[in-house]
């Protein structure tokens, strides 16, 4: 398998996963203006990471290459505990973080793709901020009476929460109070297969 990635970028969560199901890979780093020349774009038209390369298959979208990685190594139990019921858990938290919260972060990231003017855009930004302090909130509270999003084990959702805490520390989100996060952080940033893909992309 190989990975196309950006340091730091939602790819990070992919590239933890393929660090924790112990499969072999490899993976490329992909510079910004490289993602929209035509030989990224054969690989991925939306010139965007990740993706993955599997054999004769080419993957997209950050969400389904999660779980098609956890597939690979079903012992894990990345996707839940073989249930219905948690596999629906793990999957209503990746839905929040990469359809609510990745998306608002586009708003921090880049407001001016959405408002001309440099005022409309700082109002934008400080709006969208906001909206994620609630989001995170959300986040916090379910961490509240365990330590991973899903339950007692991680899951494909918490490479995703690690990779939106690093963005929001780094764009100074106000997540204060919110102690379950913080704990949860450290226990992300600990974990080996974590410190191996962050060496990889050295951050």
């Amino acid at each position: 398998m190989k990975l196309y990635y950006m340091p730091g970028a939602c790819s990070l969560a992919s590239h933890i996963l393929l660090e924790w199901i112990g499969k072999p890979y490899e993976a490329q780093q992909v510079a910004r203006d490289a993602l929209k020349q035509p030989e990224f774009l054969k690989i991925n038209p939306m010139g965007a990471v990740p993706a993955l390369v599997d054999g004769g298959m080419t993957l997209t979208q950050n969400a389904a290459i999660l779980e098609y990685l956890a597939e690979q190594a079903p012992q894990s139990q990345l996707l839940g505990d073989g249930n219905a019921q948690s596999r629906a858990e793990v999957r209503r938290w990746l839905g929040f973080l990469n359809s609510d919260l990745h998306r608002t972060f586009s708003l921090v990231f880049a407001p001016q793709r959405f408002l001309p003017d440099e005022a409309s855009q700082e109002q934008l930004r400080t709006s969208a901020a906001g909206l994620l302090r609630t989001m995170f909130g959300l986040l916090d509270k379910q961490l509240a009476d365990r330590p991973y999003l899903a339950g007692a084990a991680p899951s494909i959702a918490d490479p995703y929460l690690y990779v939106v805490l690093r963005w929001a520390r780094g764009k100074n989100i106000d997540l204060s109070g919110m102690d379950n996060l913080a704990r949860f952080f450290d226990r992300m940033q600990a974990d080996a297969g974590v410190q191996a893909a962050l060496k990889a992309e050295g951050l």
